[in-house]
Order: C-alpha cells, then structure tokens, then sequence
C-alpha cells in the first residue's frame, strides 16, 4: 500500500475551510451573483405535476426510531411499482423545498454547506404508476419533475453504466445525483469539494429512511463509469457531473 498516496488522498477529508480559503477571492466575497438554486430548463418541456405533500396524508407514517433500526441496504426488488404518491414522497424528502429565500438560497429538507446545494437530483424512472419509462429530473422549486430523455433498453444503460450492477436496472426507479461544483465553490472555493460529498451523505440516508416509511428499500452505489452516467443523463461532465446513485424499489 502506497502510504504516500494514501496521505495525499486522506489531505482531502482533512481540508480546513479557513485554512484553505481566502474568503476575501471567492465570488460570493467579490459581490459576483449567486448561481441559481435550480438548474433552468425550458417552460415548454414537457412537465410532469406531482401529489403535494401536505396532501399526502397517507404517505409516510412510520416512526423514526423504528425506521433507523430497520434501515439497511436492498438489491432485490418486488415487481410492484412505486406509485406517483410515493416517488413524489421520496423526492420531498431528499431534496424538497421548505422555502425559497431569494434567487441564489433556498432551504431544503437536507442540510448543505452554507445553504448552497449543489446537487441535481435524475430518475431513471422503469416501474412507476403513471409515468413512461425514461430519465427525469426533479424540480424541487416547483414540485415537478422535468422529462429528460427516451432511452432505447434503458434498463441495460443503466446496469453497464452501474458497472453490471444489476438492481440498478431492477429496481422502480434509480436516484441519480449531479453535482454543480460551481454552486458550493461560489461561496468556498477550493474547499468546496469536500462539503459536495457530505451533502450527498446528507441526502442518499433521507432516502433510506424515507424508503422504510413506504414499504420500499434502496442501495447507495458510489462504483459507476462515470463517463457512461453522464452521457445517460446528457451532463457535460465538467460543470455537472454524477456523483452518487439508488436504485429504489419496493420490498420483496
């Protein structure tokens, strides 16, 4: 083992925000507008409404404590389908809005690095009541999820791009999370990049819980082709790249 490599890679986990950033040289600082807290996209696309949770009232009743004990990782799905209520609940939870402070904050149901959340949540959506298979992308602004693409054997995409992995082509639907890096390095700089990470930790264990309160389950998955994952979701894979993935589906 390459204890050199390995302390140049540990230097990451280790980065000191004050030590590492000149506060006074980050855009926030030089009074440069924030980035938008949503990704835009075309309001003629073709838009897909979802339940409201405050109407939700069935949705979701479990207790906490119990939910926690439970949680644990799922790769083998029932053929059940998720319905529109319940995908519209799990997507609250990661990444719902709570309130819209001003064009570049916004407080989510997750915590982030100085309210700047950087990521973009996408669906490889194959067994959900009321949707057509293919790549989606929520809009937690207006509780809406946006229609991305018809993918032709979207099922083996997702599985080659996931590395053979095969619940991710198994599941209802997979969770798939772009970051923005310039989102978190706006107010952070270089030491953005370690708080993006915890942000997903942050996000993908609301999923899990969120799961246990509708009978479904989900597996993180850090081990995908990066290039694949990001031609599946037409990202650039510079400005928005993925980073993490959950195939969720309902238990057996």
């Amino acid at each position: 083992m390459d204890r050199n490599r390995l302390e140049t890679y540990r230097s990451f986990l280790k980065d000191d925000i004050r030590r590492e950033v000149d506060f006074s040289q980050t855009d926030q600082s030089r009074r440069i507008p924030p980035p938008p807290v949503e990704k835009p996209f075309d309001p003629g696309s073709r838009i897909v409404h979802l339940p409201r949770i405050q109407f939700l009232q069935e949705i979701g009743h479990y207790d906490l404590k119990t939910a926690i004990a439970d949680r644990e990782s799922y790769r083998t799905f029932s053929r059940t389908p998720l319905t529109l209520e319940e995908l519209a609940f799990l997507l609250w939870t990661t990444q719902g809005l709570k309130l819209k402070l001003n064009d570049g904050y916004a407080l989510r149901t997750v915590p982030s690095a100085g309210c700047r959340h950087p990521l973009e949540t996408y669906l490889c959506v194959l067994n959900v009541t009321g949707l057509e298979k293919g790549i989606y992308r929520y809009l937690p602004l207006e509780h809406q999820l946006l229609f991305e693409s018809e993918v032709e054997n979207l099922e083996k995409r997702i599985i080659r791009a996931a590395l053979g992995q095969p619940w991710a082509g198994d599941a209802a639907v997979t969770f798939i999370w772009t970051a923005i890096p310039y989102r978190m390095e706006w107010r952070y700089g270089i030491a953005s990049h370690k708080v993006i990470a915890l942000d997903a930790g942050h996000v993908c264990q609301n999923l899990y819980l969120a799961c246990e309160a509708i009978g479904a389950g989900t597996c993180a998955i850090a081990a995908y082709n990066q290039q694949e994952m990001d031609n599946l979701l037409q990202v650039d894979g510079k400005e928005e790249f993925t980073i993490y993935l959950a195939p969720v589906g309902k238990k057996e």
